[in-house]
């Protein structure tokens, strides 16, 4: 166990930062399911879906190598700070500039696009600063009743959005969620006292391209670490139309209500507290591969069934099955990172991580995103679906998986 894991006040580091999270979080969704919602029934169309979502995820993949490094070779505390802060800016930037009458599309692509930079700079920070505070035998629950906690927050999050829209303006989400982040930042300054990992206390002596280097060949060299990189990229590709198409296949479905596209959020949230629970109190297969996989099979498994779902009733009881599931996969596979790479290339891992996700969904809706004003939702779900079930096979076959998901305590 590194050093700066030990103390005996490593609980309430745990607390206040999870506590400080939760805050970011809340005012970010705010934001997040606003903008969404705005464009979707501003525009219901599947190629604005895309071009929104581009924009949400291709700035966090260019920053995020550079951030691993970052997240490595500096204080991950101050960098969540200032990510935090830099998001926050941008979003009070916008709150003013909607009050003064420049309401568009464009500047929320603009906007979105900023907000993503930040998220790509924070994201491998966080990652590696949890394992960094938290007692190694801990991480499994620590994740969980983090998943739980930022689940809760996502269930209230649309409630909340959706119930502010029809009775406030949009700018007032946006206000909510510059205090939410002057909140969380002041969390984290005034009262989280953790000691700065060994790493960032010494002098560096290489560039960031000679770091970065470092990281790709410490992937390439752990075979683990690439089956479960490839598995991510075919994962997230195959992921997109779930986790973007369906707000837009409800309104066309079922129709355009806003509580309609409220209630299918909240029961993914509140799936994914109750996934959280189970895998706080059970803990997961003795090989987090093995629960992994099952992860796998129920998430393939509702997607298709989301494709197939005659009334709406069943595709939100669908939509919660869904979000049960995803922590089940989420927390093993995010702490056989914590357990397995070494302390020094925490940050450059979860970098690469994040990098995959926001190049890999970007990607997916560049085909199905266009492919939704052609062909039916539905049928994109049931294919993409059954695929993600297979893949649940796949992972049961890769021996390198399964023998770094052997449990190390």
């Amino acid at each position: 166990m590194p050093p700066e894991k030990k103390g005996t006040f490593w609980e309430k580091n745990v607390v206040l930062f999870l506590t400080s999270q939760i805050i970011s979080i809340f005012g970010s969704s705010l934001v997040h399911y606003a903008v969404m919602w705005y464009i979707t029934l501003e525009t219901k169309s599947g190629i604005m879906m895309t071009i929104s979502i581009i924009c949400a995820t291709i700035p966090t993949l260019l920053v995020s190598p550079f951030a691993g490094v970052w997240a490595d070779r500096y204080s991950r505390k101050l960098l969540i700070v200032m990510s935090d802060a830099f998001i926050a800016a941008a979003t009070l930037i916008l709150a003013i500039l909607f009050l003064m009458g420049y309401k568009s599309i464009g500047l929320l692509l603009v906007i979105t696009a900023i907000r993503a930079f930040g998220s790509g700079i924070q994201t491998p920070a966080i990652g590696a600063f949890l394992p960094q505070i938290t007692e190694e035998e801990k991480l499994t629950k620590v994740n969980a009743v983090n998943g739980s906690l930022q689940s809760f927050v996502l269930m209230l999050s649309p409630m909340l959005s959706g119930a502010l829209l029809t009775v406030a303006s949009i700018e007032t989400i946006f206000f909510i969620d510059v205090i939410t982040a002057a909140l969380a930042i002041s969390v984290m300054i005034f009262f989280l006292h953790a000691p700065v990992h060994k790493k960032a206390l010494e002098k560096q002596p290489v560039s960031y391209f000679a770091d970065l280097k470092q990281g790709f060949l410490y992937i390439g060299s752990h075979q683990y670490i690439k089956s479960f990189f490839l598995f991510c990229a075919l994962f997230f590709i195959l992921a997109a139309p779930v986790a973007f198409l369906t707000p837009l296949q409800v309104a066309r479905s079922f129709g355009s209500d806003v509580w309609r596209l409220t209630a299918i959020e909240v029961a993914f949230s509140m799936g994914m507290i109750l996934g959280g629970i189970v895998l706080a109190s059970w803990g997961g297969f003795r090989n987090k591969v093995h629960t992994m996989t099952l992860a796998s099979f129920l998430i393939g498994a509702c997607t298709m069934a989301l494709g197939a779902a005659p009334v709406f009733s069943l595709y939100i009881l669908f939509m919660a099955a869904c979000g049960v599931a995803l922590p089940i996969f989420n927390t093993p596979a995010t702490v056989l990172l914590q357990e397995k790479v070494e302390e020094d290339y925490m940050g450059r891992v979860f970098g690469v991580l994040s990098m995959i996700s926001n190049t890999m969904m970007p990607l997916g809706m560049l085909a199905f995103g266009p492919m939704a004003d052609v062909i039916k939702i539905e049928w994109m779900l049931l294919t993409t679906g059954a695929l993600i079930f297979g893949m649940g096979f796949w992972l049961l076959s890769n021996k390198a998986m399964l023998e770094a998901g052997k449990s190390s305590l």
